[in-house]
């Protein structure tokens, strides 16, 4: 009879996360060129969000000039669906494994995609399954994604009516946020990135709220500067967080920078997406911090001061379908999502979060009608 043996081993991933903040990213000296510098791709295919070619003209005559120049073979632009739809459908999935596919790319090969972070999402679960996974370069071209998703370590699409159901944990090679990609966005869209900088804010910087307060008006008169100052704050949180808060791939309970995302999830689902990603955020936040009031953890003056500053930018903190009781089935669902046991982050200051463990149906209802008077 053979003995039973148990052999174990192991072993860890040096990973370098590289963000760059910067305009004109795909000028000669620029940082595409120098990111692919260090990659030598054998081959390149852009893909890019259909909303930037309807919106943005300039910067598409801008990347398709790059794409004639550079001396690696370079795919014609590859255009795909942008928008929440891209990750509900599978078009853009199945778009781009079609193209490494019928293109010949290897695990050498290089995807540069350009565009909203569902988009990117999309486009990463393709390149990521692709071959057991391809480089991946991100350029976010939304607040939204500029300061928070398109720094994250995660790729995922929706399946059975649930945000980000199938998915998985693969770092880009590197991000570059052109905020030249910025300038075309209307309104809704250049302010719907805000409710993710006062989330990390709230999380995990006081100086950050106090710097976000301070720049309200130059923001509301659509200073890319500003901008660009608060979009780069952020992501720097955000990325300092991934690679220095000792989960990464997320494998504890705590989510610190989901804080407002068990109810932004579900109102995104219930709305069929009427409302952005940045606008259902803005609810769940304020829904999180008049919970942390309701549990008696946060001075209600300061979650009264944190919803003035997302009204100041044309953020809701409220929507009929609060009202719904589906929402509260958000809290299981988010439950599943994190692996079975529900770790909610509340306030009780400003950069001072607290774990919580349990947020019960009647304490939700209080904090909504708090905030529907």
């Amino acid at each position: 009879m053979i003995d039973a043996q148990k052999i174990n081993s192991e072993f860890s991933i040096a990973w370098k996360h590289q963000l760059f903040c910067t305009q004109n990213a795909f000028r000669k000296d620029g940082e595409v060129n120098c990111v692919l510098s260090d990659l030598r791709p054998s081959k390149i295919m852009v893909v890019i969000d259909r909303g930037i070619v309807d919106a943005n003209k300039e910067y598409v005559r801008k990347v398709t000039s790059w794409i004639k120049t550079t001396a690696t073979t370079c795919f014609p632009l590859h255009v795909v669906q942008g928008g929440e739809e891209a990750k509900t459908n599978d078009s853009v999935v199945e778009s781009i494994l079609g193209a490494i596919n019928e293109l010949g790319m290897c695990r050498n090969s290089v995807i540069l995609a350009i565009g909203g972070g569902a988009m990117l999402d999309a486009v990463g679960f393709a390149t990521s399954t692709a071959h057991r996974g391809l480089h991946l370069i991100r350029m976010p071209s939304t607040s939204l994604s500029a300061c928070d998703s398109g720094v994250g370590v995660k790729n995922g699409i929706n399946k059975y009516n649930k945000k980000n159901f199938v998915g998985v944990f693969d770092p880009p090679y590197a991000v570059i946020n052109d905020y030249d990609l910025l300038l075309s966005l209307d309104d809704r869209h250049w302010f719907s990135g805000m409710s993710e900088v006062i989330k990390v804010a709230l999380v995990k910087s006081p100086e950050l709220f106090k710097q976000t307060k301070a720049a309200v008006a130059l923001v509301q008169n659509r200073d890319i500067e500003t901008m660009a100052e608060l979009m780069t704050t952020s992501a720097t949180i955000h990325l300092k967080h991934i690679t220095e808060g000792g989960d990464p791939f997320e494998r504890l309970d705590a989510r610190p920078l989901d804080f407002g995302h068990w109810a932004a999830h579900k109102l995104e689902q219930m709305t069929n997406h009427e409302l952005t990603h940045g606008e259902a955020v803005s609810i769940g936040l304020a829904i999180d911090l008049q919970c942390s009031v309701e549990l008696g953890h946060l001075d209600q003056k300061i979650a009264d001061e944190a919803i003035a500053l997302l009204h100041a930018f044309n953020l809701p903190t409220k929507h009929p379908m609060m009202h719904d009781p589906e929402l509260i089935h958000g809290i299981e669902e988010f439950r599943e999502h994190l692996g079975g046991r529900l770790t909610i982050l509340l306030l009780e200051d400003i950069g001072e979060p607290i774990e919580v463990h349990e947020l019960s149906e009647s304490v939700v209802k209080h904090a909504i009608d708090r905030l529907s008077l």
